[in-house]
């Protein structure tokens, strides 16, 4: 069914050629795209055949639950972007960091997390792993002696963003995953910001990479999706039985569809990059304008670390309003071009009001430790062109003032 041959061949193809053919297995219909199978289960020639399957003793599909043509393909193809030996795909992003961060765990470990994190992992860190005997410790991300501090006892895992949500903070992954390791931990980074087209943390000493494929990977806004990506041998161990049997499988459909997106993803990504980057210095010189967060600016607080870790700028611009919350709304409302949206790494420039959003969860002390307050938008550059975004910023930052 599957053309090995093929794959064998891609195994170093350059980065464009694995999105379009990385992956891939024809049918005995040898389809132009990848089949999409929508079955929840599969057929046995004889009692024996099927005995043997779900013994594991003969290789085959049993379950969707369990494994399917068209999530296997997805997941072979994020394995080669990534330089991973092995994924998984989930139902969603939260689905992925979840299992990441619960599988590999029992009571009494311990887990060491940057403070600047999504609103929903700094939820599961807070509120339910305590609730497991589960220790956490959270440290400022570029605080290299609070990573040596709280990293100086016995740690099972520590999680980290970089860039962050929402603020763009850039931790260094190499330097955390050397302490991680000196501990005894592994390291899970959330690669979402930045993509696997300017970031490979892997490379940096990770051990587990997780996204949300929901974001740049689908890229147009259409479908969830989530990935876990490391070693094969402990992917095995750790996480293939929880996915079997807690049952957070992501639908073949939506499996089709990043497929589908990830083949323009460089080019999107590239695109939305430059764009990003003309936007962020054009917001940035604005009088309604009190800060700007930009990797690729050389005022961002942690530009060496991207510049050493990094090969862009990402499509993400963080940016604080003088005159708070009330000009933020007012610069939002007057948008034409840009959508009001807590999603990101859309075809759609998206903007957002974190603090009554994505992390309107966190008390205002929760706020107040990673720098967020109500001045601060976050800001994802999608296609359109920059002179039409620029124009568009133009005339919604006016209002603000």
């Amino acid at each position: 069914m599957a053309d090995k041959n093929e794959q064998s061949n891609r195994d170093s193809a350059k980065l464009a050629t694995t999105l379009v053919h990385g992956g891939r297995m024809r049918s005995e219909f040898c389809e132009t795209s990848e089949g999409m199978f929508l079955t929840s289960g599969y057929c046995y020639p004889n009692a024996e055949t099927a005995q043997a399957r779900m013994a594991g003793d003969e290789p085959g599909f049993v379950y969707s639950r369990y494994a399917n043509p068209t999530i296997q393909m997805l997941e072979d193809k994020l394995a080669l972007i990534e330089g991973a030996e092995a994924c998984r795909c989930t139902a969603s992003g939260m689905a992925a960091i979840s299992t990441a961060l619960i599988a590999p765990c029992q009571q009494g470990d311990r887990i060491v997390a940057a403070k600047a994190l999504f609103g929903s992992c700094t939820w599961i860190l807070k509120n339910l792993m305590p609730k497991f005997g589960i220790e956490v410790e959270f440290v400022d991300a570029v605080d290299m002696d609070a990573w040596k501090a709280a990293l100086s006892k016995p740690t099972r895992l520590v999680l980290i963003e970089s860039p962050s949500n929402p603020l763009l903070e850039g931790a260094d992954i190499k330097a955390i995953a050397d302490l991680t390791h000196a501990a005894g931990a592994e390291l899970v980074v959330d690669n979402v910001f930045a993509t696997p087209m300017c970031q490979k943390p892997l490379e940096l000493g990770a051990d587990w990479v997780v996204y949300s494929c929901t974001k740049h990977m689908d890229g147009q806004g259409r479908v969830l999706a989530g990935a876990i990506l490391g070693k094969k041998e402990a992917m095995d161990e750790i996480f293939d039985g929880y996915l079997k049997h807690t049952g957070p499988a992501i639908s073949p459909f939506n499996a089709w569809v990043v497929l589908k997106g990830l083949e323009t993803m460089e080019l999107r990504v590239e695109r939305m990059a430059s764009t990003a980057a003309k936007v962020a210095d054009f917001i940035a010189d604005h009088p309604a304008i009190a800060e700007v967060r930009y990797p690729g600016r050389k005022d961002h607080p942690q530009y060496d670390i991207f510049q050493k870790q990094q090969t862009g700028g990402g499509t993400l611009i963080a940016l604080s309003f003088k005159g708070g919350k009330e000009a933020a709304f007012k610069a939002f409302n007057a948008f034409e071009i840009v959508t009001i949206s807590n999603n990101l790494g859309d075809a759609k420039s998206l903007i957002c009001h974190p603090t009554t959003t994505t992390h309107r969860t966190l008390s205002d002390e929760e706020k107040a430790e990673v720098g967020l307050n109500d001045s601060w938008a976050r800001l994802s550059i999608g296609l359109e062109h920059p002179d039409d975004l620029i124009a568009d910023f133009s005339n919604a930052l006016d209002k603000a003032l």
